[in-house]
């Protein structure tokens, strides 16, 4: 029995235990092994498309399924001896996949298939199979000399465990702090959300009593961000900020190291691939195509914004002297967040808190799945499941099981023909052993009916670490939240949707400039009056948000907009630059570097910040992920933006739309162009303008 890698849909959590890494995924590689050795071993001359590339589609499937799900538990319920397991299968793992593009015989009969007669002969989904194959060998090395070769598997696995070990230290610096607060008089301004949340935290760890409470406060944003926007109490902010400051940057947890030789070897890897820097070796076959491409266009919108931006913060200062009556030229860091939130309730009578209650997390998710099938011809329906604690799963059970007593299963099916498209689980608070932030994930890439055989559903994940439930009562999400999980289930649809018949081109295995416009246009319904109807309403009475508020709700949607599309420029800047130019920065102080990179993105505050990239998971965590990609939030959101006009000029919830972005982009994944896929939408090429207009500010950049 090898449980990491059973294939059945509904996935036995409590035996993926760490005894059985190393059995499984050896096993798992041994059969990738061999299946790439028979491939090799046939005779060129006879190959098929099935004896080759789609064979080699095949062959890992094993190891892909059982390394997936121990790296998704990794990130989901960490703990020792299952950190430990992987890390003893890292290498392996990593020289394996190293070794396919870089493995000769394999190479010569993938080669000669590919420029046979036959291969023009196919299909034009699974010719571009096999020429998106033929590219990833070539950009992998495939066409290298031995000892080329050799450096480059040797520099696959150095940054494999090295990427690995920066997220271990990003995950538990963040642990390893906590804010105990025993008078309740320092929580001033903190909203009894919060507070009550920091009491529940408390209560859990063992702190404080009925007679004499305690409140504990993490790093863990639903926990963190509340403290920086709202109490009034200085020096706790402080506190708070210097310690997410500090995440991935002190003592064994230190990053800087890291993040030197990850980008020296990255830099070692593109020079031998015959690239000037990582970021044209990675961007190729995306929509940018190279990384001066990606940094002009981050530096003309920089352009853009850059007035408005500063006079936001002008603006912000002036306020602040306003109301304390003192002179102020810049606030300190601690403050931003703070002051920001003073002026916008001022500004717009507008509290985070007011529209919480109309924001409970099983109906937003009810209301979600009711808009997407309404647009996109689907039903979704929730599964009962059951959680087991590891190893202790009976034989005979046949529950839908989780991972964590908080995570819920769910089918999704056509709405027409009821046939069973994929499943989903979704996890949506933090916790200890859980990594920071938000994603989708794909465990099964399933296939539409081919030759006979009935589909196959596909199989994900979205996650969350969105505000937590209360003393048992349901979690009240900010708005800011509901995005998130509406942005996490547009990458979901793109997966569950998808209608290529071969896995490797399915779904989100598309360039990564492209990948954010499924999970951003579902963004726009979370401001929408008739979409919000159906998922906005009140955890007491039902009631949807008021039109008074909804008004005070849209007018306040822009405010500080050019801060908040700074911050994303600012990453994409400081993401491109340290790939592109590694040589003018190596060695240096990373947070003298920082700071030279982001003269002008970055607010002149009183305390200069250290650098993020310590804790940048997104660049640093991987051996590539959104390396000299991170850009592609905007790039993407440029896309969505233009794509969600059509929307907007049919009704909003319009099925004609959602079923032609069905059709057009959510199904079909890599297997034509993603830039035809978004002209078949839109009947033309994509636009600036419909951004600087969501974000207001068309008019500040004319």
């Amino acid at each position: 029995m090898h449980p990491f890698l059973d294939d059945a849909l509904h996935v036995k959590w409590s035996t993926l235990v760490p005894e059985a890494v190393e059995p499984d995924i050896r096993h798992a590689l041994d059969t990738a092994k061999e299946r790439i050795e028979a491939i090799c071993d046939q005779d060129p001359a006879r190959a098929t498309y099935e004896s080759t590339f789609g064979a080699l589609e095949e062959a890992s499937e094993l190891l892909e399924r059982g390394w997936g799900r121990l790296n998704h538990l990794d990130s989901v319920r960490d703990e020792p001896a299952q950190r430990e397991a992987l890390n003893q299968m890292l290498p392996e793992v990593s020289d394996f996949y190293s070794s396919v593009p870089l493995n000769p015989r394999l190479w010569a009969i993938l080669r000669a298939f590919g420029q046979s007669a036959a291969a023009d002969e196919l299909d034009p989904v699974r010719r571009r199979h096999v020429e998106e194959t033929m590219l990833d060998f070539t950009q992998a090395g495939a066409d290298l000399g031995k000892e080329d070769k050799e450096r480059v598997a040797e520099i696959q696995a150095e940054l494999s465990k090295l990427t690995k070990k920066f997220s271990e230290h990003v995950l538990d610096s963040t642990n390893a702090w906590e804010l105990v607060i025993e008078d309740e008089a320092k929580l001033a301004g903190l909203p009894d959300s919060a507070k009550a949340a920091a009491l529940a935290n408390a209560k859990a760890k063992g702190l404080g009593s009925e007679e004499k409470p305690a409140w504990r406060f993490t790093l863990q944003f639903p926990s963190m961000y509340p403290v920086l926007q709202h109490v009034d109490d200085d020096d706790i902010r402080r506190q708070v900020w210097e310690a997410s400051t500090k995440v991935g940057a002190e003592g064994e947890y230190d990053n800087t190291a890291l993040i030197w030789n990850i980008l020296k070897l990255r830099q070692e890897k593109a020079e031998i691939l015959g690239q000037k820097h990582f970021a044209d070796l990675t961007l190729q076959r995306r929509m940018a195509r190279n990384g001066e491409t990606a940094l002009g266009f981050t530096e003309d919108l920089h352009e853009k914004i850059a007035g408005p931006f500063q006079q936001e913060y002008k603006d912000l200062c002036a306020y602040k002297a306003e109301k304390t009556g003192e002179a102020v030229e810049a606030l300190e860091p601690w403050e931003f967040s703070y002051w920001a939130e003073k002026c916008r309730k001022e500004k717009y009578s507008l509290d985070d808190e007011a529209l919480r209650p109309y924001f409970p997390v099983d109906r937003v998710m009810g209301g979600m799945f009711e808009l997407c099938s309404k647009l996109f011809g689907i039903s979704i329906e929730e599964k009962e499941s059951k959680y087991y604690e590891p190893g202790m799963r009976p034989d005979c059970a046949a529950d839908i099981e989780v991972w964590h007593p908080e995570v819920k299963f769910y089918d999704m099916r056509d709405a027409g023909s009821g046939e069973h498209l994929g499943s989903f689980y979704a996890d949506w608070h933090p916790r200890e052993s859980k990594r920071g932030g938000a994603w989708m994930n794909c465990l099964e890439t399933g296939l539409p009916p081919v030759d006979g055989a009935g589909r196959k559903p596909h199989l994900g994940l979205i996650i969350g670490n969105m505000t937590p439930p209360v003393d048992g009562k349901q979690a009240l999400l900010t708005h800011r939240e509901v995005e998130t999980i509406f942005h996490e289930f547009g990458h979901l649809l793109h997966g569950l949707l998808s209608d290529v018949p071969v896995r490797a081109l399915a779904g989100t295995n598309v360039p990564w400039d492209f990948v954010e416009l499924p999970s951003q246009i579902m963004e726009n319904f979370c401001w929408d009056r008739e979409s919000l109807n159906l998922f906005a309403r009140h955890h007491e009475t039902d009631e949807v948000i008021p039109d008074e508020l909804f008004e005070r709700m849209i007018a306040a949607r822009n405010y500080m907009s050019a801060t908040a599309f700074m911050r994303q420029l600012a990453f994409g800047k400081l993401d491109l630059e340290l790939h592109l130019h590694p040589g003018r920065y190596a060695g240096r102080d990373l947070d003298e570097v920082d700071a030279e990179i982001l003269d002008g993105y970055k607010a002149p505050m009183k305390t200069e910040s250290p650098s993020m990239a310590r804790r940048f998971n997104h660049l640093f965590s991987s051996p590539t992920g959104y390396a000299a990609g991170y850009y592609s939030y905007k790039w993407a959101e440029v896309l969505d933006a233009d794509a969600f006009t059509r929307f907007q000029s049919d009704g909003v919830i319009s099925e004609a739309v959602g079923r032609d972005f069905r059709e057009h982009v959510l199904s079909k994944g890599n297997s034509h162009p993603v830039d035809e896929l978004f002209r078949r939408f839109m009947g033309r090429d994509p636009e600036l303008e419909p951004l600087l207009v969501r974000s207001g500010l068309s008019q500040n950049v004319a």
